[in-house]
């Protein structure tokens, strides 16, 4: 496909409005459908960097009507507004079932029964449905354990203990044949959106691609949103004057992947027929501990501040995963290119100009008086 007539959900956010600006640079008409979701955009304001070039409509996706209209002559969607937040999903749950799910649901109702010409659908699924990562005890081999207790953590300390022998295990990298061990109500959503469009795509012959992104990262992650990735709360607290705050022990690991290899591989989802029907991690494969995250941050922004490590367990908090990258390098040609200090040093960049704002402390009482602290 050379250009294409392309609907993007959710374009005006972190991950969608750079994805907008690479297909309209490659010569792509390009359409927005975007709530502005206050919690992200403050005021419901469309933000300073929305690509004029793009049709933008001002909707919700769980509106029919409005889904409908914004679909009309598209041949490409790539439905990535949602709900984000692990811990505020365990008590929004009608909010992020209603967004998540019911958005889906009308984009599948849209195409299983009314005239379109919708040639393939690009869904962003999550890391976090995996549950933890997989790991590989030197005695009883490769396992995919269920999520931690605070009974375990009391007794084994914070390193996922192997089930069989007790004894501590290596993570290694997650493929997408791993099983889907949810651990949030977003994680369930995400699961639930990748078995809904795959079913209706097999059913009804159109092409679908469900990227599994990890920690994603980059310019325009909100600052003022407390719910939203580590990178970009630890940067607007630094900004602040605050300390991060790290639960555990600091050394529990994720997969940061910065927006613009993200970015990438949804395109080359597009453009291959290789990524029909399929599932792909979309991440670096290297593991990084959430101290070193905050220490980078810290550095970049020349600030005495060290990390608040509280080593309180937080329930349905994994320990480490991190992406296997195989297929998606064989299939989609896609391999990360941007270095996670790199990527970090334009996040700093970018953030200098940027007001933070974001209500932590308000965010974790929260989830203290919810019980998941």
């Amino acid at each position: 496909m050379a250009t294409a007539k392309i609907l993007i959900t959710g374009g005006a956010g972190f991950i969608g409005s750079h994805l907008v600006d690479a297909l309209i640079r490659q010569g792509n008409d390009v359409r927005i459908l975007d709530s502005l979701d206050p919690q992200v955009h403050p005021g419901k304001k469309a933000p300073s960097y929305l690509n004029p070039k793009a049709d933008f409509i001002a909707g919700d996706v769980t509106d029919y009507g409005v889904f409908a209209n914004a679909l009309k002559d598209r041949e490409v969607v790539f439905h990535y507004a949602a709900s984000v937040g692990i811990g505020q999903s365990n008590y929004r749950i009608s909010h992020f079932v209603k967004n998540n799910i019911l958005g889906t649901a009308n984009l599948l109702d849209i195409l299983a029964n009314g005239k379109h010409a919708v040639k393939h659908v690009v869904l962003p699924g999550s890391n976090t449905s995996y549950g933890e990562g997989l790991y590989r005890c030197a005695r009883c081999g490769i396992y995919h354990p269920q999520l931690r207790t605070k009974e375990q953590v009391e007794a084994y300390g914070f390193e996922v203990a192997c089930p069989e022998c007790k004894n501590s295990a290596q993570p290694i990298p997650t493929p997408e044949e791993t099983g889907l061990w949810c651990n949030s109500i977003y994680s369930f959503t995400k699961r639930g959106q990748e078995d809904m469009l795959h079913f209706v795509g097999k059913t009804y012959g159109i092409p679908t691609t469900v990227l599994r992104f990890f920690n994603v990262y980059g310019p325009r992650q909100s600052l003022s949103n407390p719910y939203t990735g580590v990178t970009a709360i630890f940067t607007g607290r630094i900004k602040e004057g605050k300390a991060p705050v790290i639960y555990e022990d600091g050394l529990q690991a994720r997969d940061f992947v910065s927006v613009h290899d993200v970015v990438e591989a949804s395109i080359l989802a597009m453009k291959t027929t290789a990524s029909h029907q399929e599932t792909f991690n979309v991440g670096t494969g290297q593991p990084i501990p959430i101290r070193d995250v905050a220490l980078s941050i810290a550095k970049l922004h020349n600030s005495p501040l060290r990390p608040e490590i509280t080593r309180t367990f937080r329930k349905g908090d994994i320990r480490h995963c991190f992406a296997d990258t195989k297929k998606a390098e064989q299939k989609l040609g896609f391999k990360a290119k941007v270095h996670f200090l790199q990527g970090m040093q334009e996040l700093f960049e970018w953030s200098r100009r940027e007001s933070s704002g974001g209500d932590f402390e308000r965010a974790t009482k929260e989830l203290e008086e919810k019980g998941l602290l």
